[in-house]
């Protein structure tokens, strides 16, 4: 049965009529038009789906949009300043090419401006440990471990 849930999402209050144990994912693309996060395993696993709730890099895939509800939501899109600046975690990704097909990118960014939020400063180890969840079968990683390290020092 479908009820009225309101998300906060990019800072932005979301009025949305959907079944509550629909995947939050789901209502992301599906009703809210924001495709960054992509649908890959669908099992919380690959990191594709990722987002910040309340700042903390999660999965979107299982997560039921009622339990959403009660966090703040920050998706690739909410990441850019309000005068369309891109975040500087995005812009060393631009900067050092750290994509290839970009299906893994989403989580890649969201893992590691969760990681720079807690830790400016991070280690190679440490940004290597915070994107774990992120499978990424172009083989970038390398590339995208010195855009983090870049945009630790911006």
């Amino acid at each position: 049965m479908k009820t009225q849930i309101t998300l906060n999402v990019n800072g932005q209050q979301h009025e949305v009529n959907v079944d509550p144990q629909t995947p939050l994912l789901y209502v992301l693309r599906n009703n809210l038009g924001l495709t960054g996060p992509k649908f890959g395993c669908g099992l919380s696993q690959c990191g594709a789906c990722m987002v910040l709730f309340d700042g903390k890099a999660n999965p979107s895939c299982l997560m039921p949009v009622e339990q959403a509800s009660k966090m703040e939501i920050t998706t690739l899109e909410g990441l850019a300043d309000e005068n369309g600046n891109l975040h500087k975690v995005q812009q060393a990704f631009i900067d050092e090419q750290a994509a290839q097909c970009g299906y893994c990118l989403n989580g890649l960014v969201i893992a590691s401006v969760a990681l720079l939020d807690e830790n400016p400063n991070p280690t190679e180890e440490q940004i290597q440990e915070s994107l774990y969840r992120n499978i990424c079968r172009c083989g970038v990683h390398a590339r995208v471990v010195r855009a983090v390290k870049k945009a630790s020092t911006t």
